[in-house]
C-alpha cells in the first residue's frame, strides 16, 4: 500500500511540473525500471551464493523486504542450463524502459539473456 501512495505522489508531482511530462516520465520509467532490473539481479545473485544454484523462479528467493517484491510485477525470469534470463518486463507506466548498461556491468553475472542492451 505504501509503494502505491509513492507513486500516486510521484505521478502528481510529474503533473503539476507541467513542464516537459513525456520526458519526465520516460525518465521516472528509466530511474524505476533500473532499480527494479538491478534489484532483482542482486536477489537472484545472492541466491546462488546462499544456495549454490540459481532459484528455479522469483518466488524461490528468500528474505526479501517489502520493497523487493515488485520485481515479480517488474521483471521476468527464467533459470537456463547455464545460468538465467531477466528480462525487464514492466515499469512505472508498464512498458519496459530502453535501459542500456556498459560491457563491465554483466562481468561475473549468470546473466545470460535479456532485453535490455549492452553498450
Amino acid at each position: 500500500m505504501e509503494s502505491k501512495n509513492i507513486l500516486i505522489l510521484i505521478l502528481t508531482a510529474i503533473f503539476l511540473s507541467g513542464c516537459g511530462i513525456n520526458d519526465q516520465i520516460e525518465k521516472a520509467n528509466e530511474i524505476f525500471g533500473d532499480q527494479h532490473f538491478k534489484t532483482a539481479i542482486a536477489l537472484i545473485e545472492l541466491h546462488k551464493v546462499r544456495e549454490g544454484q540459481y532459484p528455479d523462479s522469483l518466488t524461490d528467493l528468500k528474505y526479501l523486504g517489502d520493497w523487493d517484491k515488485i520485481i515479480f510485477t517488474s521483471v521476468s525470469y527464467k533459470k537456463l542450463n547455464d545460468g538465467y534470463l531477466l528480462d525487464l518486463s514492466s515499469n512505472l507506466m508498464k512498458n519496459p524502459a530502453t535501459l542500456e548498461y556498459p560491457h563491465e556491468f554483466w562481468k561475473g553475472l549468470g546473466l545470460k539473456k535479456s532485453n535490455l542492451k549492452k553498450e
